[in-house]
């Protein structure tokens, strides 16, 4: 077979936070990706443009981006492709079809970390696909790095996943992506490589040891679709690797649907990504990485190949969903109207709002086109869908982008996805790893105990610091985050990965505290929320306005609790010696959209606007939600 030696296609595969992103940046900046009066104006984690992922500081795409790299022995330029994928196990569909794309991967390992649960993730995911392996130790610098260590460890973990002697004989890079410089030679503990000045050593590594595109000399166009993209000028573009032949603008291919149909299409527009941008372009040959335009229902996974001998590539597969909610219309009483539901500019905004289930299912069906690991379920009602995916970040991502884009949506409470296997119920179990400073170990084991975890490992690194490994069920995790920041002060790390299913834990109660619920329509006063602070923790600021349903703070007890948040103080012409003393509102507690979804019990949701995210009833009623209570305990 032949080569081609002017390419290289390498994946950036890591746990999160771990420094992907940051090493692709300076990666970019010493190709000469940008003009010398650019480099001040360039963000750092270029790479991340969606807002989202600016803001959590997590990437949650795959892109891909492309170098070119000229050799310090005066060759012919090389052109590196470099996929930089999430490092979120939610978002394990960006990194299987990362993957498909290239035909090597560099692991990127926190100099003081080590390998997490999601290491482990994409790892797994490149030896499956038998790709050599470059692993780099990122982040050198770091005061608390020990890089002997977590090598040991990264060898640990190749062994433990089964890797041959091929893969386990992988080169090491020390790097500091921040600093943009990277050594062959490991540096002390804590400290720069200081043989280097610059990312060097790492891109003579990709092109020593990340394989040369092959392909068959004379053998019939295929290309793989691997990604989606959408241009206001040429409508949907696919993103493909060209595995065999020549691909050109304006030629005439034959497209293999995803059901093994075949129709013949014309490339109106061939494009090759440089840097950040993609440039016209006339030919793609194999082992390129292209965008084409022109063919408006391409899907992922589908084949572009030669007319006269299409021979389909196999479909990309992902793992399946473990969790699962239900995405619907609005159907609170605040419909359509802005935050505090009042005024001319809330009436104004109805029109730009989507409310309407046509609206939800197109904007759901469309999300499907692009992310492959989704699925949307009809339910019995019409204005209601199931939606599965990987776990809950990836579930809640969506809502957020949802409401960001002007939509209204009920959201149920997250559930886990069972099988059922061999006669019995099995569900979803997930291992999770947890770093904590020592004095916060039996918080976390009392923690995980309620949840039905079961602790697997443990070791201490010496320095004030335990790491745990448990194994329990991805129903005990909804709602985990939040408490176990709390026990824990903030300080402690937690990750999970999915290992696969598990017979049925039983019944699980992770939330000991009931609701307080309002019990009619109108504005929280200043008055009410003195009086009921004692009872529990609130939610919401005077002035909100609340309706019959809705849940504005957390019991102190267990039971639920119809409380009036909208009583008003009499006026009398009396004075009284506790007059107005309001200084005493302890602040209401302001939930996230992640918070509100872990918050719910089984009937409850969360009501998703523009504007606001209100936790609600599933039945607003309160005689009908005390009729069910009394139905459900007399059978």
């Amino acid at each position: 077979m032949a080569t081609r030696h002017d390419i290289r296609n390498v994946a950036i595969v890591a746990h999160v936070d771990h420094g992907k992103t940051t090493i692709v940046d300076g990666m970019l900046k010493q190709a000469g990706a940008f003009a010398a009066h650019q480099l001040d104006q360039v963000d750092d984690r270029v790479m991340d443009s969606n807002d989202l992922e600016r803001e959590k500081g997590i990437t949650i795409l795959a892109k891909n981006t492309a170098v070119k790299y000229h050799p310090k022995d005066g060759g012919e330029p090389i052109t590196i492709n470099i996929i930089d994928t999430p490092g979120h196990a939610d978002f394990g569909g960006e990194v299987e079809r990362g993957l498909s794309m290239v035909d090597g991967v560099v692991l990127l390992v926190d100099a003081s970390e080590g390998p997490l649960p999601q290491t482990r993730f994409v790892l797994r995911k490149a030896l499956q696909q038998r790709l050599p392996v470059i692993l780099c130790i990122n982040k050198t610098d770091r005061p608390d790095a020990r890089i002997d260590e977590v090598v040991n460890e990264t060898y640990d973990l190749f062994l433990d996943l089964d890797a041959d002697e091929e893969q386990i004989e992988f080169p090491i890079v020390y790097a500091c992506g921040r600093d943009g410089v990277a050594s062959l030679t490991k540096p002390q503990d804590g400290t720069v490589p200081a043989d280097s000045d610059s990312l060097e050593p790492f891109f003579s590594t990709i092109l020593e040891h990340i394989p040369a595109p092959a392909y068959e000399e004379g053998a019939p166009l295929q290309a793989h679709v691997t990604n989606l993209d959408a241009d206001n000028f040429l409508g949907r573009i696919a993103l493909l690797r060209v595995e065999q032949g020549e691909l050109r603008k304006g030629q005439t291919v034959a497209w293999i649907k995803r059901d093994g149909s075949i129709g013949n299409v014309r490339i109106t527009e061939l494009m090759m990504t440089e840097a950040l941008t993609r440039k016209p372009a006339e030919v793609a040959g194999p082992g390129d990485i292209c965008a084409v335009a022109g063919i408006p229902d391409i899907m992922i996974g589908e084949t572009l190949a030669d007319p006269e001998n299409p021979v389909a590539l196999p479909l990309i597969t992902v793992d399946e969903p473990a969790i699962s909610m239900v995405i619907g219309t609005n159907t609170s009483p605040l419909v359509g109207r802005g935050g505090t539901g009042k005024g001319a500019d809330a009436k104004a905004a109805v029109k730009d709002r989507k409310v309407t289930a046509r609206q939800v299912k197109d904007r759901l069906d469309r999300e499907l086109i692009g992310n492959v690991s989704l699925r949307v379920l009809d339910t019995e009602r019409p204005d209601a869908w199931e939606v599965q995916g990987r776990g809950e970040l990836a579930l809640a991502i969506l809502v957020e982008q949802m409401r960001r884009e002007g939509y209204e949506l009920t959201v149920g409470k997250p559930q886990v996805v069972t099988r059922e296997i061999d006669g019995k119920v099995h569900e979803p179990v997930e291992r999770m790893t947890i770093d904590v400073p020592e004095e916060h170990m039996g918080a976390v084991t009392q923690l995980m105990g309620v949840r039905k975890g079961r602790m697997d490992n443990m070791s201490n690194h010496g320095s004030g610091w335990v790491r745990m490994e448990f194994v329990v069920p991805s129903r005990g995790l909804i709602g985990f985050r939040t408490e176990f920041l709390t026990q824990t002060r903030g300080t402690g790390i937690g990750h999970s990965i999915h290992e696969g299913h598990e017979p049925w834990f039983g019944t699980l109660t992770t939330r000991n505290n009931g609701s307080l619920v309002a019990d009619r329509s109108g504005a929280v006063t200043a008055f009410a929320m003195t009086n009921l602070q004692e009872r529990g923790v609130l939610f919401v600021d005077p002035g909100t306005e609340v309706y019959e349903g809705m849940i504005v703070g957390e019991n102190s007890r267990a039971d639920d609790m119809d409380v009036n948040i909208t009583k008003e103080k009499k006026l009398t012409n009396m004075r009284s010696s506790s007059a107005d003393s309001f200084e005493a509102i302890v602040p209401p507690r302001k939930l996230s959209l992640e918070q509100s979804l872990e918050f719910c019990r089984d009937d409850e949701c969360v009501e998703v606007t523009p504007e606001a995210v209100r936790i609600r009833k599933v039945n607003l009623d309160q005689r009908e939600r005390a009729r069910a209570a009394s139905r459900a305990k007399h059978g």
